[in-house]
């Protein structure tokens, strides 16, 4: 997709506060109004902005339990694996992986009970064969988009 600098400044003020008004927007690329909705109008219609959401803050981030959940499926099950680990709240990614294992889901909960249960939630999956976990201690850098 070709995406403008502006576009892209724009994109970044959205990643920072997806809140701030467009006449905030405007102001801040140097633009006017209509440029930025037609902006944010253009780049949502070629699928670039899929939707707004909340960033949790740092504190309450660092509050949750994370873990990679490493996940071995049986053949032919990877479809009806990946419908019951979205149906797993906990799980807020899934990411098909290259290696001895297939597929990685990183499930963030409150405490480690939880994470424990989670996990053996998804090992009672039908179709998932073996999984291997790794907590996360700590976050030593974090990229947004």
């Amino acid at each position: 997709m070709d995406l403008t600098a502006k576009d892209r400044d724009l994109l970044a003020l959205l990643s920072e506060n997806a809140r701030l008004p467009v006449a905030t927007l405007a102001k801040r690329l140097a633009v006017s109004r209509t440029t930025v909705q037609a902006r944010l109008e253009r780049l949502e219609r070629i699928g670039v902005i899929a939707g707004y959401g909340v960033r949790l803050s740092d504190a309450y981030a660092s509050s949750l339990v994370r873990a990679h959940i490493l996940i071995t499926i049986a053949p032919k099950s990877l479809t009806q694996v990946t419908a019951a680990i979205e149906r797993v709240e906990a799980v807020t990614e899934l990411h098909s992986i290259s290696g001895a294992f297939d597929l990685i889901a990183i499930v963030a909960s409150p405490s480690i009970a939880e994470l424990d249960r989670r996990i053996d939630d998804i090992g009672a999956i039908d179709g998932v064969e073996r999984t291997q976990s790794s907590i996360i201690l700590s976050t030593r850098l974090r990229r947004q988009g």
